[in-house]
């Protein structure tokens, strides 16, 4: 069952997916081969090493393409797999423009692995159309985004980014990962490629990393599946089954997901002891129009500063109970992290500071536990770290 007329609560269950011909198992089965007979030299039947492909991946990558209103979905061993096969399509000398709160791992990549192969970068708001106008160079060949943002939650105006790119020949591929194909499908809005970590909400529950790149480009589609195959960053079949168990429940965790953010987001807002919240769904953030109009719902990230000091910041997040002391996000669980010394820490402070990511910054991955009992945790951590 894929059809394109079932909304995308319908088609997270079935897309992709049929139950297995000679069982009848409704779930997709965990083909856990290496290799599969031939019938004569040359002659598979559709699969020949799992490297190459796998049934499993295959179902995965038929599923995550068709919730992003794509054609073709490869799936990788991690968010970083992903990101690294882009970069794969690049040449000495190639430009790239991004932004200047790009996530920690993907600043990494770019500067101390990229660089070393004469790549340059430039990091830049990306809140500004005009800054990346500006940023466009003639040896320029991909614009890479991240909407909303990690950590500082901005919000990209995909449609004029994507614009931007195209007018000056640029291939466009945004991070999906915090808004997740049931709130964003940037392929919409103009993007060329999507990449998603499916270690965060399409997995959903802490316990699988794999990776994903969709587009509707059979040329983009066909050179991604060739450094798939060569790289060899692919996933095993039993992450994509966990990846395929995570996309079922996507529309109703997701739902959760961005309720008690949204609550517990108004609630900082109002809390004497906060100085500043990051999250796209108050009015008064600045992206929060461009969101409402791209987005179905405001997500279930957000960040926020304590009226206080780096020790402070790092008390609090030390001594919540509900909410996990952990990196990475997405999960049902409820975690909580101070981006400068974990997952940003790759980034020069210098830099990190210049683009607003404060030592002191705090970021929430708000799961789906009840949301009293979230603010309750957050009410005595904040007391506890200011006390």
């Amino acid at each position: 069952m894929t059809s394109d007329d079932h909304r995308i609560e319908t088609r997270a269950i079935h897309a992709g997916q049929e139950p297995d011909e000679e069982t009848g198992a409704l779930m997709t089965p965990i083909h856990a081969n290496s290799t599969y007979v031939q019938d004569g030299p040359g002659e598979h039947r559709g699969y020949e090493y799992s490297r190459t492909g796998n049934p499993t991946r295959t179902d995965l990558e038929e599923n995550l393409a068709n919730l992003e209103g794509g054609e073709h979905g490869r799936a990788f061993s991690s968010g970083m797999g992903a990101i690294n096969t882009v970069l794969n399509l690049l040449s000495a000398g190639d430009h790239v423009v991004t932004g200047e709160d790009v996530y920690g791992g993907t600043h990494r990549i770019f500067t101390q692995v990229y660089e070393e192969y004469d790549l340059e970068f430039s990091f830049v708001d990306m809140t500004d159309l005009d800054e990346i106008e500006a940023a466009m160079r003639e040896e320029t060949e991909l614009l890479w985004l991240e909407t909303p943002t990690n950590p500082l939650m901005s919000i990209v105006d995909v449609e004029g980014a994507a614009g931007i790119a195209h007018e000056h020949d640029v291939l466009c591929a945004i991070d999906n990962t915090f808004a997740s194909p049931y709130l964003q499908r940037p392929l919409e809005l103009g993007a060329d490629v999507v990449c998603h970590s499916l270690t965060k909400y399409i997995g959903g529950h802490s316990d699988l990393v794999a990776g994903a790149l969709i587009t509707d480009s059979d040329e983009l589609d066909e050179r991604f599946g060739f450094y798939q195959n060569s790289v060899g960053a692919t996933p095993g079949p039993f992450d994509c089954f966990l990846a395929l168990r995570g996309t079922k429940t996507l529309p109703v965790r997701m739902d959760r997901h961005c309720e008690n953010a949204r609550r517990i987001a108004t609630w900082l807002d109002d809390h004497a002891g906060v100085d500043r919240v990051f999250y796209p769904g108050l009015e008064a953030h600045p992206g929060h129009e461009i969101a409402a109009e791209q987005m179905d719902d405001f997500g279930g990230m957000l960040s926020f500063e304590l009226d206080g000091t780096l020790e402070e910041a790092s008390t609090l997040v030390s001594e919540t109970e509900v909410f996990t002391l952990a990196e990475s996000l997405g999960g049902v669980e409820s975690l909580i992290e101070q981006p400068a010394p974990m997952t940003h820490a790759a980034i020069p402070r210098e830099e990190r500071v210049a683009a607003g990511l404060t030592d002191s910054l705090i970021r929430v991955s708000v799961g789906i536990e009840h949301v009293d009992d979230q603010i309750a945790d957050l009410e005595q951590a904040i007391e506890a770290a200011v006390e």
